[in-house]
This record gives C-alpha cells, sequence and structure tokens, in this order.
C-alpha cells in the first residue's frame, strides 16, 4: 500500500508541473471562442441588433443595450484572460456571457449546449483556480502581493 500512495504523489507532483500549461490552454481557448464571436457580431451590426431584437430574449435588459454589453464583453474580457490580467474576474464575465447565451436562446441544440457547458467549465477553472503561473496577475502579485 505505501508504493501505492508514494506512487500516487510522485504522479500528482508531476502533473502539478503541467497545471500552468493547462491553465493558459483554457484561457486561450476560451478567448478565441468568445472573441471570434465578439468580431461575428460587430462585422454585421444590423444582423445583430436584430438577432438581440427577436432571436436573444435576454432577462431584463434592453435588445439594444444586451447587444451592446455582450459584444463589448465578447471582445474586452479575451483579452484579458489572453493576458492573464484580472484572471478571475475574467472568468466570472466569461462565465455569465455562457449562462446568458444559453438562457437567451429559446431553443439550443444539444451539441450547441455541449459547447457551453466546456467553455462553462473552463471559466469556472480560471475563477477557481486563477489565471496560472503564466500570467500577468502572477507578476503583480509578486510584485505588490
Amino acid at each position: 500500500m505505501g508504493l501505492l500512495v508514494r506512487l500516487h504523489y510522485w504522479i500528482a507532483q508531476q502533473l502539478n508541473y503541467l497545471q500552468p500549461l493547462a491553465l493558459l490552454g483554457a484561457r486561450f481557448y476560451v478567448a478565441w471562442v468568445f472573441f471570434a464571436s465578439g468580431l461575428t457580431k460587430i462585422r454585421d451590426w444590423d444582423s445583430t441588433l436584430l438577432l438581440f431584437q427577436y432571436e436573444y430574449q435576454v432577462p431584463v435588459l434592453s435588445p439594444e443595450l444586451a447587444a451592446y454589453l455582450g459584444t463589448a464583453g465578447e471582445l474586452v474580457l479575451p483579452v484579458f484572460l489572453v493576458l492573464g490580467l484580472f484572471g478571475r474576474f475574467a472568468g466570472i464575465g466569461m462565465s455569465i456571457l455562457n449562462v446568458m447565451a444559453v438562457v437567451s436562446l429559446e431553443e439550443i441544440a444539444p451539441a450547441a449546449f455541449n459547447l457551453h457547458l466546456i467553455w462553462g467549465g473552463l471559466a469556472a477553472m480560471i475563477v477557481f483556480w486563477g489565471a496560472g503561473k503564466l500570467s500577468l496577475d502572477t507578476l503583480l502579485e509578486r510584485k505588490y502581493g
């Protein structure tokens, strides 16, 4: 049993070295997905406004305000994620965007819903563990923390 426990802890220690790369990959992937969505929205703003008016049913906000806020979030928050700057804040913002995207659609395809679950899980990982060692957050923490 002792050998098995030591092997387990040795493997865990080796995997811990990969955590910064996993967090970096999660940040880049989620950032890319949302940034690409934001770029699509600004390329055809009239269509975006129509989608928010008739397709996306965002609660509480007017369709126009929801379009502006959602698009701004999709363009700004990914930059923070890629840099690893205020990573937890960006992760929370991405989580809110992700939930609102699912909630605002009357009908969502199962495959699309599954992608939102993956993006939400990755964003949650960043919220709970931070941006990781390969981030500006780590540099700022060393300097000011």
